[in-house]
């Protein structure tokens, strides 16, 4: 059964409309043999009229009647009974529309009222109320089939609803032990290293390791505040009140070169046009490659240039060789790979390596329209 309704349900509406005015024009056409020009313009005028069932679903009821006038069982009103049972809510009206065809299948055509004539009349009247009433039903238990089908969807899509909030409620606890962990032990930690690299700056008495200490110690402070920031973003999306940290932009460039320890400065400029993302992804690159010339190239100069080329924007950083040895410092290189990925994803492109000079350059290029 199944099957076959769904196989029904496949087929096209106006092919399922096109089928019932021919069977009703069939109905009448065999029980109207002996009517007057008049029934039979009405009779095609209400089968006629069950093309339009969907749209207008009483009016074509109302216009069927005149079949169920002119003979005792008609397909035709019918038809119409159940596809307005199917559609409408106010029971009221259905059971008005149901009196109304049991009474215009039972008047006699033409009227005769006589004794005899009264009795039919009444018998034909409950025959035809009962016969009535079965398309109203099947149109009324397909109405809340369709309802009950609805409201179980709206039940799954709620249900889906609490289980992503019961999932980002576990994530959020995940993300706010973590904090907790960050904050109480790793913070703890970097904090007594920049500590002692600072005791051991002020003791040491030799100049190389004094600088040893100094980066040391630069790095740990660099190092800690970029885990209060991890905190303060993992304290935020686990809930607490604490707002999320604004995601940097090129507006803030000035700053990171100021703070950045390395002799920098920047030229050019970028449409305000660029998006967020791309700001974002331009702002990051001149930190990696500011931090790498920090660490492996002590004393050099930087120098970073916004530029536009048609489409395209980017950034160029650009830093000359180290004035003095660097330290062995651990790197995982996962910096420079890190911005290769982001550009990826903005279908941009990142190209890095050592210059002419001795130097290095990052240089970042991403879409205008990137988003």
């Amino acid at each position: 059964m199944n099957r076959a309704r769904v196989l029904w349900q496949r087929v096209p509406a106006p092919v399922v409309d096109i089928i019932l005015v021919a069977v009703t024009a069939v109905d009448v056409w065999l029980n109207l043999w002996d009517a007057t020009r008049t029934d039979v313009a009405l009779a095609a005028l209400g089968c006629a009229a069950l093309a339009f069932r969907r749209r207008f679903p009483l009016g074509v009821f109302l216009l069927t009647l005149p079949v169920a006038v002119t003979q005792p069982v008609a397909v035709a009103p019918l038809v119409a009974l159940f596809t307005l049972a199917e559609r409408c809510r106010n029971r009221r009206l259905l059971a008005g529309c149901v009196a109304l065809a049991a009474v215009a299948s039972s008047v006699p055509w033409p009227a005769a009222f006589t004794e005899v004539g009264r009795t039919m009349t009444l018998i034909d009247f409950v025959y035809s109320l009962a016969t009535a009433v079965v398309p109203v039903l099947f149109g009324q238990l397909l109405q809340a089939h369709r309802d009950l089908a609805r409201r179980l969807v709206e039940i799954e899509e709620a249900r889906e609803y609490e289980r992503s909030l019961h999932a980002q409620a576990v994530l959020a606890r995940e993300r706010a032990q973590l904090a907790r962990e960050m904050h109480d032990v790793v913070a703890h930690q970097v904090s007594l290293i920049a500590v002692r690299a600072g005791a051991l700056q002020v003791a040491a008495g030799d100049a190389d390791a004094k600088e040893a200490a100094r980066t040391i110690r630069s790095l740990s402070v660099t190092t800690l505040d970029e885990l209060r920031t991890m905190v303060t973003l993992l304290r935020a999306s686990g809930g607490n009140a604490t707002e999320l940290t604004p995601q940097p932009t090129l507006a803030d460039l000035h700053k990171l070169l100021e703070s950045s320890g390395t002799h920098a400065d920047l030229k050019g400029e970028l449409p305000p046009t660029v998006g967020t993302p791309a700001q974002r992804a331009l702002y990051r690159t001149v930190q990696e490659a500011l931090t790498n010339a920090r660490k492996h190239a002590p004393g050099a100069t930087a120098h970073v240039e916004l530029w536009q080329d048609g489409d395209d924007v980017g950034v160029t950083v650009t830093n000359s060789p180290p004035t003095r040895p660097s330290l062995s410092l651990p790197g995982s290189r996962q910096g420079l790979v890190g911005l290769r990925e982001r550009a990826d994803i903005l279908h941009g492109t990142l190209e890095s390596g050592p210059t002419a000079e001795g130097g290095y350059r990052v240089r970042l290029r991403i879409p205008l329209s990137a988003d």
